[in-house]
């Protein structure tokens, strides 16, 4: 049994016939072939998968396919425009804050869904922000600078 699932992912609409089952992540890799969405835990817990749903952050792996009929989705893939890096992404490269880059995407997608609701966020409610998501090469310190920078540069952009 197939179900018909529409979608828009980075503002392009998609229908695609999907197995109820199917997790959003495995639809977004393996049909749309937006691999930016990484396989970690199969849990929701570490945060590899992360993707906004109408604007809010979700971890793809334990969204069923057919719960994000209708909806709005961004994936790291739709952050930049052409060649030039989203700010979020361009902070990141700037202060260090990726090393094997597994979690990075993940990070990205947190991070603009944290700078989205708060454009200015201390340091302590961007540790809290990221409580989801796990780094394993990093103590975060440059990951937590990077978002602060990015924050800076979108203000700054207003």
């Amino acid at each position: 049994m197939l179900y018909k699932l529409n979608i828009n992912v980075n503002n392009k609409q998609y229908c695609l016939d999907v197995k109820p089952w199917q997790s959003l992540r495995d639809v977004l890799r393996e049909q749309l072939g937006l691999t930016g969405t990484k396989c970690g835990c199969d849990m929701g817990l570490c945060g590899a998968c992360a993707v906004l749903i109408d604007g809010m952050v979700v971890k793809s792996c334990i969204i069923l396919a057919p719960q994000a009929n209708g909806c709005r989705i961004t994936t790291v893939e739709g952050l930049a425009q052409g060649d030039e890096l989203h700010p979020i992404q361009q902070a990141y490269v700037d202060n260090f804050a990726v090393q094997c880059g597994y979690c990075t995407p993940g990070m990205l997608m947190t991070t603009k869904a944290l700078l989205d609701e708060n454009p200015n966020p201390t340091e302590d409610e961007i540790r809290e922000y990221l409580h989801g998501n796990i780094c394993r090469c990093t103590g975060y310190t440059k990951i937590v600078q990077a978002i602060m920078d990015a924050g800076q540069r979108i203000r700054n952009a207003v």
